[in-house]
This record gives C-alpha cells, structure tokens and sequence, in this order.
C-alpha cells in the first residue's frame, strides 16, 4: 500500500531524513520508534504532503506521491491527525466532522452514514455533538480529531503521538481505537512517545535514529529486544 524508497528530505537547508525505507501494508500497524528529533515527525510530514521529498520515492498503492498536493493525497485514501489535533475550536463536534469529509463532497445521505459510523465508533462524540470543539476534554479532542480524518473514508491514517497529553485512561482507549480502525481494514501509520503501548498493537516498528532507520522487526520482537526496551520502553523519550 504505502512505500517509501531511499527518502531524503528536510526543511530548509537541514536534511532531516537520510535515505529512509519503510513500507504499510493495507490494514496493517506500523508504529516509528525513536527519540526526540529522530525524524518521526518528518516522516509523517513526507507521506502527507507536508514535507518535501528531496530525494527517494513516496508510492501509495503505486501512485507517485511526490508531486500530489495534501488534498489529493487524502483523495487517494490518505488520512492525517497531526499532533495537537488542530481542531477548529469554535466550531460544534459535529461541524468539525462534517469539514473533514468536505473534500470528498459526499450526497447528504452519504455524510450522515459516515457521520453515524464515526458516532457508532465514538459514542462520546455523538453526545457532544452541539458542543464547541474548544469545550472537549484532551481524550474527546483526540478521538474527535480522529473521527475527522475517518469521514473522508480513508485507507491508511497518519497519526502524530496521539497520547501525547492525555491522561493514562485515556491512553488506553486511544490504542483500542487503533485496533478498532484495523478491524475496519484500515492502515495506521503512528509515530508515538509511548512505544511499548504502540508497538503492542501495531504489527511492524521501525527504529528511527537520526533520520535514519537502524532496525526493523515485527512489533513484538522490538519489545522483547533489550536495546530497544533500555532505550527506548524505559521511560526515555519515544
């Protein structure tokens, strides 16, 4: 599904990633391990749109991603929670709904069944519905940033440390939810500081350090690894 070869790219001057490789498979979890200015951010950045490809290829379901603008890279089936969720604060739960599948320009009776989907996966959203965005808590904001991103039916969803801020409840039911949008056949590609609790649902991690990818492993044998648990599943920076 989503394929990138011998990526290099940046910011300005600064060459952030040096020639990294990775590839998501349909329905599948992958989760980006690696410290602090590792390249996570960036990597995510490259597969939305966000971030120039200076070098390598970016292919999703073999389409040259290189030269798509983000929006037509969320027509292909790419959806994108960044981290902060940026939601519009002053809008209703279910007007920041209703925008993310703006794009797509869905018939009336298509958005209120993606709309109902969306509700039936996050029920606390539904109660919320009339409520201003600004008024969620952390665990609301996240999952209504990833309802978001589901009303334009996406196959593979970017996210950027979603547990980043939220309570250790909260944690939890935002990894559940990754399984949820799993059973539903669609693709995760996460970057989080939480490694032990994202590698233990996703299926495949790379360990980025310094913009390069030094090893990858099917999830559970980077948990069992003891380099990778010292550095990286201790309570050091992921």
């Amino acid at each position: 599904m989503l394929e990138l070869r011998d990526v290099t790219a940046g910011y300005g001057p600064t060459e952030v990633l040096h020639g990294i490789s990775l590839t998501v498979g349909p329905g599948e979890i992958v989760t980006l391990v690696g410290s602090n200015g590792a390249g996570k951010t960036t990597t995510l950045g490259v597969v939305g749109g966000r971030v120039q490809v200076r070098a390598g290829d970016v292919r999703f379901d073999g389409v040259d991603l290189r030269r798509k603008r983000p929006d037509q890279r969320a027509a292909l089936g790419i959806g994108q929670v960044p981290e902060g969720r940026r939601l519009f604060n002053s809008l209703s739960v279910r007007d920041n709904l209703v925008l993310g599948g703006f794009a797509h320009r869905r018939r009336r009776a298509e958005a209120k069944a993606k709309l109902a989907e969306v509700f039936e996966l996050f029920p606390i959203l539904e109660e919320r519905a009339g409520a201003e965005a600004r008024t969620l808590s952390g665990g609301e904001a996240q999952q209504l940033a990833i309802g978001r991103a589901l009303m334009a039916s996406p196959r593979l969803i970017l996210l950027d440390e979603p547990s980043l801020g939220l309570a250790p409840r909260m944690v939890g039911r935002v990894f559940d939810t990754l399984r949820r949008l799993q059973e539903r056949g669609v693709a995760v590609l996460v970057a989080e500081q939480n490694a032990m609790q994202a590698l233990a649902v996703a299926q495949e991690g790379y360990v980025l350090v310094r913009g390069r990818v030094t090893m990858r492993d099917a999830a559970a044998n980077l948990r069992d690894n003891p380099e990778i648990v010292s550095t990286y599943l201790g309570g050091v920076a992921a």
